[in-house]
Order: structure tokens, then sequence, then C-alpha cells
């Protein structure tokens, strides 16, 4: 967009029906040549729905750009179910803003003639997945921006079966959304539409994760001691609760991370994939003698998972790491039950680890992979309904998913998982590194990277167009001395062989992503991020481990490999 046309559309939002905050912080915005960044396009949906920063303007989150997602989402609802009492459920998080925004949201849809059930206070986002199907909502919503900086906030709509919106159904939405003008916008409550939820959904929701999350078999829940940090985020509300109702009692909350605050003051990023953002945690579980630690983002769908490795240290599983071990116990348990008859899966992602995959294939269990995103395992969810059972599934960025009662990732019962197979393995003597270990015995030694390069604004946004323009046009023959076999281009939906110089289709969705895989399963994937300024590169390597106590000259190895390959490709 040129800049006569970014500042004609300022201008339009220096008059009604912007309110005069708004016109002010526009004003203002014109008067320092700041325009471009706010103006210059519409905020999209990704992966995780949209998200980006407040402010005023058509590229932020704002009342507006809210309400028009908000008029054109009611809209779409009448128009497919004409004659329905239609009904919606809002939650929102600990960001800044984040409440006033979800009663704006729910201000429009009662406006509309819809039901709206609105969270009292924050929740995680797995409650909000849940209570849509609990209560029979047609759609619910979330503000949230996940682990993004301050600055950001977001939105994500979930349909009627408690998962994230996917095509076809999201461009139709988007459609409506795109023939909303501010002015048709409805911000007029009717407040008789509006019924404030709370303990009630807490309390079925707490039960249904521990009925999901938790094993009669396991013993002794009392003697894990447990350290737990909410990162300041939403799952302080829920998971004390669940931990306690469990049976895990020996609690140890980190105090300075305990209150919600949307400037998150004791880390740099609230993402608990980065072992800095645990620190605080990882120290009292060092002081206090703990036996695993549990981390999640400021929505709660995240988790990150620190356990005391061979040494006696504690280490952060990386996402396959923890999805891995996750689900080889899952399996454990559904074959010990009697329950594996051949037709469950588990569900996984294209740039999340094989070895997920090995683990399945050794119960007979097949992997159904997808693109990134949960909302993508929980359209196979969908689609699998009536045919197959979901045990469960991940991906590499720190999200699980147990059974089928919330449909996106949940760290709230991941969590009580977790512990699980901590408390199961401290009983036995062993601990759940020491199980890790034992999958890597037997299948292989999986080892992953993931290197994210910002890229910021409209020039960033060209540079990773570009970047990934380049990556295609100057294909990898070899990968550290490795020949590439196989190269996936889920962008133009084709696999090819370039050893045998074959082709087949790729039957998923499209999407920009590019993987490369060696004859020795060496992979490097590429992919530009949904939800954030990145581009981001995925490595995974693998070799034997004969034993255990070989564990870390193996990982060493596999370290080293990766660095050899970043290094090639100059990254």
């Amino acid at each position: 967009m040129d800049k006569e046309n970014i500042e004609q559309i300022a201008k339009s939002w220096l008059k009604e029906p912007f309110d005069k905050t708004t016109q002010k912080e526009v004003q203002n915005l014109i008067e320092t040549n700041n325009i471009t960044e706010s103006f210059y396009k519409n905020l999209e949906f990704g992966t995780g729905g949209m998200r980006g920063i407040m402010g005023a303007g058509t590229n932020r989150i704002n009342k507006y750009t809210l309400g028009k997602n908000s008029q054109g989402i009611a809209n779409y609802l009448h128009k497919i179910f004409p004659n329905k009492e239609l009904k919606i459920a809002i939650a929102y998080d600990c960001r800044h803003n984040s409440a006033n925004f979800a009663k704006e949201v729910a201000n429009v849809f009662s406006a509309n003639n819809i039901q709206v059930f609105l969270f009292e206070e924050l929740r995680p986002t797995p409650e909000l997945s849940y209570a849509v199907r609990h209560l029979g909502c047609d759609v619910g919503i979330v503000l949230t921006a996940s682990h993004n900086p301050p600055e950001y906030n977001g939105y994500k709509v979930y349909f009627n079966d408690g998962a994230q919106i996917v095509p076809p159904q999201d461009g139709e939405i988007i459609k409506e959304i795109n023939a909303i003008a501010f002015e048709a916008i409805k911000f007029e409550a009717n407040e008789d539409l509006i019924e404030y939820i709370g303990n009630d959904i807490d309390n079925s929701f707490i039960n249904a994760s521990i009925k999901n999350g938790t094993f009669p078999t396991t013993t002794n829940r009392e003697k894990l001691k447990i350290v737990f940090t909410s990162l300041h985020g939403t799952s302080i509300t829920i998971i004390p609760e669940a931990l306690k109702k469990a049976g895990y009692t020996d609690v140890h909350i980190v105090e300075e991370q305990r209150v919600p605050n949307g400037d998150f003051p004791t880390v740099k990023s609230p993402n608990p994939e980065e072992p800095e953002a645990l620190k605080m945690a990882t120290d009292l579980a060092e002081k206090i003698g703990a036996d695993i630690v549990i981390g999640t983002d400021p929505d709660c769908d995240r988790i990150g998972i620190a356990i005391r490795d061979t040494d006696n240290k504690m280490k952060l599983l990386n996402g396959n790491q923890m999805m891995s071990v996750l689900a080889e116990f899952l399996l454990k348990k559904w074959k010990e039950a009697g329950k594996l008859n051949g037709k469950q899966f588990i569900g996984s992602t294209i740039v999340s680890t094989n070895l997920v995959n090995d683990i399945a294939a050794s119960y007979n269990v097949e992997t159904k992979v997808g693109l990134t995103g949960f909302k993508w395992i929980a359209k196979m969810i969908r689609d699998a309904e009536g045919k197959q059972e979901f045990i469960g599934g991940g991906e590499e960025s720190f999200g699980f998913m147990v059974g089928d009662f919330v449909r996106d990732k949940d760290a709230v019962t991941a969590t009580l998982l977790a512990c699980e197979i901590a408390a199961t393995a401290k009983n036995e003597g062993s601990t759940l590194y020491k199980k890790l270990l034992e999958i890597y015995t037997q299948h292989k030694f999986y080892k992953e990277h993931l290197i994210s390069v910002v890229k910021k604004g409209i020039t960033g946004a060209e540079e990773i167009k570009q970047m990934m323009v380049d990556i295609r046009a100057n294909p990898l023959q070899k990968i550290d001395g490795e020949k590439v076999k196989y190269l996936y281009d889920y962008q133009t939906s084709i696999k090819k062989d370039l050893i045998n110089n074959t082709e087949e289709v790729i039957t998923i969705d499209k999407s920009n992503v590019l993987i490369y895989e060696t004859e020795k399963g060496t992979k490097v994937a590429s992919r530009p991020s949904g939800t954030e300024p990145k581009i981001k590169f995925y490595f995974s390597v693998k070799t034997s481990l004969d034993k255990k106590e070989n564990a870390i000259e193996v990982e060493q190895q596999l370290d080293a490999k990766i660095q050899r390959i970043i290094k090639e490709l100059n990254l």
C-alpha cells in the first residue's frame, strides 16, 4: 500500500465511529509521521488466530479491529444457523486490556442477539476450549497473545467442537469480517444476554483434566516434590487446585511469579520454551531438592518441564522430548488397560520429532501428521470421529493434548500427566529423565534444535518472504555430507525423491513450509511463523544409543552435528 492510501485510511479514523481517545491517538501518529506500521495492512489470522501490537490502526489490536471481527463472526453465525438460539463463550488472559477487550467483544455479540458466557476473571485457554462444548456453545473466543511480548494481544476463534477454526471455515469467516464497515459494528450491549461464569466451569474442567491426565495405578503422589510457576499468567487460577485435587500435595509455587501481570516483570519473555524463563523455578527446585519443575505460558496452553538429569541437575526438556515421553506413557497405559485395538491414533506435526511416530508404531498405533498448530490436530480428531480414538498428541513448540475433551494444547492436563510419569518413576526408584533415555535406547536418540530469525515490520515481512523464495530457488543437495533424499514443499504440495527423481502429491493442506530429509534421516525445515514476525529453522538429527550410560557422549555428538549444519547454512 502506498503512502497516500495509508494516510487516507488513517485520516478516516479521525471521525466517528471512532471515539475521541482513538482519534487523539491517530492524530498523534499522523503528526509524528508514525502511521505506516499501524495502517499499512489489516491484521490477519495465522496459525493461532489474530495477534498483534495493541494500539490504534487497522494493523493493531484495538476495540474496533476486535469489534469488526466479532461483528463478522456474528453475521456468519446468523447466516449458517438462521433459526438457532446462538451461544458463545469468551475468556481472556492476564495481558493489558484483555479484560476490557473481552467485555467489548461480549457487547458486540450480545448486541447481535447472541447469548454470551463471559468468564468473570482471567482463565486458561484450554478451559475456554472445554467450556465451548460443556456449555453447548456455537463459538468460543479467547483474548490472548500467548507468550508474545507485553505490547501484544490477540483473538483466538473456536468453533462448536472446541477447536480453532480451519479452512474453509476460516476463509468464510474472514470474508464476512472483510465485508464489515467499522460503522456497522454494534457496540451497544444487551446486558440481559451476558452471563458471567467461573467456579462451576472451573470444577468441571479440573475434574475432566484429572480423569484424562491421571491413572489409578499411580501411587505415592504426595511424595513427588513439585515446583510450579505460572510466569505471571492464567494457570495460577487452575493448576494448583488441579494438582491438589489429584493428590499432589508437595507443591511449591514461585511466589515472585504468582500474581498475574501483563508486564511479566521477572522474565524477558514469558515463554516456557526458554530456560531463562524458568530460571527462578529451577533455582527454587535446586534449593529445596524438587523432583520436577512445571512452568506455563501466560494463557496456559504451553508447558515447560524441567527434571533431574543423570548428574542430578535440573534440565529443561525440549518440546519434542516432552511430547515423546508423554505419548509413550499414554500408549503404555492404554495397552495395559487393553484399550488398543488398531482404532487409535497419535497426533503430531510436520516439524515435530519423528521419534513420536517410532514410539506409536512400536504399539501398532498410527501417527497422523498435520501442519503446525493444534487446530490441525483437532481437525484430525473431528475427521476421525466414529472411526478412530485420539489418545494424545503434541508439537515441538511445547504443547500437548491428552484425549479429546479439550481440542487445543492444554498445559493443565499435560501438567498432571507429567507428574504421573515422574511419580511413577520415583516409586520405581527411577526418574522421568531415565524414562526418556530408555525410549532413546529402544528407538533412536533424536536431537532437535530451533533457530528463530526475527524480522519486524513491513521490511521484515518482505525479507522473510524473500528468504523463502531464495531457499526454494537454491535447493540443498547435501546436509553435513549426507545426500538429500526427500524435499517436501508444502506450498506446492509436492514431495520430491531427489535420488530416484520421482514425485508424489502431499495430501495435507498447503502451507509455506519447506523440509529437507537426508538418506540418514537428518531433517532441516524452514517456515515463517504464523503468529510472530519470525522465520523459523528446525533441525533434527538422530543416531543409536546402545546404553543409557553413553547418553551424554551421544548427545554431544548430535549437538556438534547440528552446529555443523547451522554453520553450513550460514544461519
